[in-house]
């Protein structure tokens, strides 16, 4: 197995197309590196966001390629459906409004399975962070909101004004690693007493005071909670462990599937599954013989995660914390039975 062990173009492949105005897809030479399209595959984009990683993809498998692409934005989709519409794409971009957790099930129901690739980008869109009304960002006043599908599930002002403190903190130290999270519920649970919180800018001001301001902070105090109750609102984690699942089920042998996550709650959840999916053997240690009849569908292509250029991160602060983890899909000859206990443990490891 070759490695992709530093960003490189696809080679031989179209021009990438330029972003739209503001939006700026993060480790996109790395990503069509990872992908490496071909003319004529089928590629799936879990999440549309501005399009740069789709119309990439779109023109590095010209002229044939298909990209299925899904959001559960609304207005993510909205300009899926106008980049599908210019003829230049000649129906080759397929937009449907679904959560990436149903990735497998969107892709057999459009006829794209198997798929050649699979690219999962965690992180939010310039679109949605820019948008008071979604309510993702602090340094905008907005209300209180942060759902990727504002039509479904309650919004986080619903776990602000109405979890326990107790259970507050534990989703904050859980979901945002939050170190004062205990501290910052408190203050949350006394500031609602006088009136709901319902806004992007009391909530951050009610966690800036419970941590003592900004002062000598590379990062806003409220960064944390914000990533917390985000994650919590649209089962982030959850999300992707299905979404990961799914991938390799439609993946066909040789597919590539490239995750970029921009926390290490993420990044450890692609990790773990990568590894186990690429092990021989997922028994516990103290056993002496394998009994799981585990066989191994991924095979890793990236060692080590890849981060943005120190280029990219000057052209896009928000690559920053971006990290890249890409893995192929095995052919059933890999996932055939062994004999692993009469020759030992076979695990690989």
């Amino acid at each position: 197995m070759n490695l992709l062990t530093e960003p490189q173009a696809v080679l031989g492949s179209p021009p990438i197309p330029p972003p739209d105005p503001g939006h700026r897809p993060v480790l996109l030479a790395e990503t069509l590196a990872a992908l490496a399209p071909r003319p004529g595959g089928c590629y799936l984009d879990g999440t549309f966001g501005g399009g740069g990683h789709s119309r990439a993809i779109l023109a590095a498998a010209a002229p044939g390629g298909l990209v299925l692409a899904l959001d559960a934005d609304p207005e993510a989709i909205a300009r899926a459906e106008r980049t599908a519409a210019d003829p230049t794409n000649a129906g080759r971009l397929r937009p449907v409004r679904a959560n990436f957790a149903d990735l497998a099930v969107v892709a057999r129901r459009e006829g794209m399975a198997p798929l050649d690739g699979v690219l999962l980008d965690l992180g939010l869109s310039s679109f949605q962070l820019d948008a008071a009304q979604r309510g993702f960002a602090f340094r905008f006043d907005g209300p209180l909101d942060m759902r990727f599908d504002p039509d479904r599930g309650r919004p986080a002002a619903d776990l602000v004004n109405g979890l326990p403190p107790t259970e507050l903190a534990d989703l904050l130290f859980r979901y945002g690693e939050e170190p004062k999270a205990r501290r910052i519920a408190q203050a949350i649970e006394r500031e609602r007493g006088r009136a709901p919180i319902v806004s992007t800018a009391r909530l951050a001001e009610v966690v800036s005071r419970a941590v003592g301001g900004r002062r000598g902070r590379e990062t806003h105090p409220a960064t944390r909670t914000f990533q917390a109750l985000r994650i919590a609102t649209n089962d982030e984690l959850g999300v992707l462990e299905r979404a990961l699942a799914g991938a390799v089920e439609v993946l066909a042998p040789g597919g590539r599937l490239a995750v970029i996550a921009f926390h290490s709650l993420e990044d450890r959840i692609v990790k773990r599954f990568v590894e186990r999916e690429s092990a021989d053997c997922v028994c516990p240690p103290e056993l002496p013989v394998c009994v799981c009849d585990h066989r191994p569908r991924l095979a890793k292509v990236t060692r080590r995660p890849l981060k943005a250029t120190p280029e990219e991160v000057a052209a896009n602060p928000r690559s920053r914390s971006a990290v890249l983890r890409v893995a192929e899909r095995l052919g059933p000859a890999a996932e055939a039975p062994t004999d692993n206990g009469a020759t030992g443990r076979g695990r690989g490891r």
